[in-house]
């Protein structure tokens, strides 16, 4: 073991040497002791070199899954234009995020028992296949199923670059590594966002597609040459009764917040048939879960504490974010003037506050092994930043929106890696997986509720607005084609109208979201400071480039 650490290549686990089992094992008691969950036998990390050869490619496939996200929102309204049916604008994003979310706890589960590496794989060659297709859709429907594509593949992104640092650095020291994709996440939200509109300005939205082959397939290859990871060494069994059943329940939910009250009224049929299938479907997935060998959620995670409140954070952080946001680039591109480049640009104090409190944060934890604070000061300013946004209007300034936004994005930057530090420090080596998975899992429930739900608030306060304005107003329903540079072609007198209901809808939509982020800063104050899992004995001693880390 001592040898295989201290070398280039990836070490053995640490029970195929001598006394290997023994260290880890004084590891896991000691910190079961505290309170925490005991690391296994088999847990083992790797040098400062090693991880450094690996993280590139890690940062890469998290650059992959980002960059979408976010130039995707800059480019709506302009797809929207091109394309037309903004009633469907929403599901754009929720077709994404559903299909993330169902397929999130497989590449967890799978990848905790057959290894991270092939699965992580696969998520980025599915991935690519749908973003090239997304950028052939030639209507709304394609441009639908092909995001749907697309989430399949994005599943597996995030949670395979978040396991693998989690299976191979510990808790006390990952804090500083996750800050690389910090720094990361901080280069694509400010290019992200301006990428995306020059190339909607440059060329066309379906280029915002096509940019993800060239750095998916470096991220690809790199990760084939440089990711090596043990095999698993478990009775394979996989759930797929209990993947199929969170899928129904996850579908059903986010059907009736994107149908309920729009499509169909809360009482009709439909609708309720929705909740009955979602409930019938939990209940039976709960039974199948209880008894299943290889669980695709296991139960007993959630008897933690922390992991349960990690999750609940993950789902109201989701909500907030992706529900509110979306909605962003069409106020600043109509309401503001502002043109997709310049929309992409109005959003970096969001991303530059977010960026740099996670780098801090993730420093600060490093070396004091302390991070409860910091959940419970992240909620607080999420929550004042979404408050300050319920005043959008007309009239509002740019200025005011970026101050409005460096306060949220402080709230995001406290927030957000702790949420996955703290989840993945809750359970063993064994669970990893199952860890990032269901972290990422209730995020993307929360932002598919939140997309879905917003969404329909913002499609009826837009059309309320326009109905009740000036003469002409009703003719742009949300049914038609929203084309921003349409609407500043119109007569002034309806475009007041217009930018009036754009503002009175985005008002509501955080209005709304408002409460579910006072809720993140109550549930921050329920995390129980659990002292963070540090490097074995067995594999501090050969390697001094960790010492570096340390």
């Amino acid at each position: 073991m001592s040898e295989a650490m201290g070398g280039a290549g990836v070490p053995e686990g640490p029970g195929d040497g001598p006394g290997g089992n023994a260290d880890a094992n004084g590891a896991a008691a000691a910190y079961g002791a505290d309170g925490g969950p005991p690391e296994e036998a088999g847990a083992f990390t790797l040098n400062h070199r090693q991880i450094m050869i690996v993280l590139p490619g890690l940062l890469m496939a998290m650059l992959l899954a980002m960059l979408d996200q976010l130039i995707v929102g800059t480019a709506l309204p302009r797809i929207v234009g091109s394309l037309g049916g903004v009633s469907h604008l929403s599901w754009v994003v929720t077709a994404y995020i559903l299909a993330a979310t169902i397929t999130t706890p497989f590449y967890g589960k799978l990848g905790d028992m057959y290894g991270r590496k092939k699965f992580f794989v696969a998520a980025i060659v599915i991935f690519l296949a749908g973003s090239a297709l997304a950028g052939l859709s030639t209507s709304m429907a394609q441009l639908i199923t092909f995001r749907t594509i697309q989430g399949l593949g994005a599943g597996g992104l995030i949670v395979g670059a978040m396991a693998t640092i989690g299976e191979i650095v510990p808790p006390r020291e990952r804090g500083r590594y996750i800050s690389y994709f910090m720094v990361v996440m901080m280069l694509a939200t400010i290019g992200g966002p301006l990428v995306g509109g020059w190339i909607t300005d440059s060329f066309s939205w379906r280029w915002i597609f096509y940019i993800n082959l060239p750095l998916g397939g470096a991220a690809l290859v790199y990760l084939i040459a440089t990711l090596h990871l043990p095999a698993r060494r478990v009775e394979h069994r996989i759930d797929y009764l209990g993947g199929a059943l969170l899928g129904i329940v996850s579908t059903a939910v986010i059907l009736v917040a994107t149908w309920g009250g729009t499509k169909y009224r809360w009482a009709s049929a439909p609708v309720v048939a929705l909740v009955a299938v979602a409930v019938v479907a939990l209940v039976a997935f709960i039974a199948v879960e209880r008894r299943a060998a290889e669980p695709i959620l296991p139960l007993h995670v959630f008897k933690n504490r922390n992991f349960s409140v990690t999750m609940a954070l993950a789902f109201f952080v989701g909500l907030g974010l992706f529900g509110a946001l979306t909605f962003l680039p069409l106020y600043q591109q109509t309401v503001q003037g502002a043109s997709p480049t310049v929309s992409g640009l109005l959003m970096t104090p969001l991303m530059v506050g977010s960026a740099i409190t996670s780098v801090v944060a993730g420093i600060a934890v490093t070396k004091t092994g302390r991070y409860k604070m910091f959940p419970i000061i992240g909620g607080a300013g999420m929550a004042v930043g979404m408050f300050l946004l319920t005043r959008l209007g007309v009239s509002t300034t740019r200025l005011q929106t970026g101050i409005d936004f460096v306060i949220l994005g402080f709230g995001m930057g406290c927030l957000m890696q702790m949420v996955s530090l703290i989840a993945q420090n809750s359970v063993g080596l064994k669970d990893m997986g199952v860890a990032s998975s269901a972290r990422m899992f209730f995020q993307q429930m929360g932002g598919s509720l939140g997309v879905a739900a917003f969404g329909a608030l913002f499609a009826s306060r837009l059309n309320a607005a326009m109905g009740a304005g000036a003469p002409g107003g009703a003719q742009f329903h949300v049914s038609g084609q929203f084309d921003p540079a349409m609407v500043k072609s119109l007569p002034p007198e309806v475009q007041h109208t217009v930018f009036n209901a754009i503002a009175h809808a985005v008002q509501g939509v955080f209005t709304w979201v408002t409460p579910a982020a006072v809720l993140l800063f109550v549930l921050a104050l329920f995390i129980k400071e659990v002292p963070l899992r540090g490097r074995a004995p067995s594999a501090e001693k050969p390697a001094p480039e960790a010492e570096l880390v340390g």
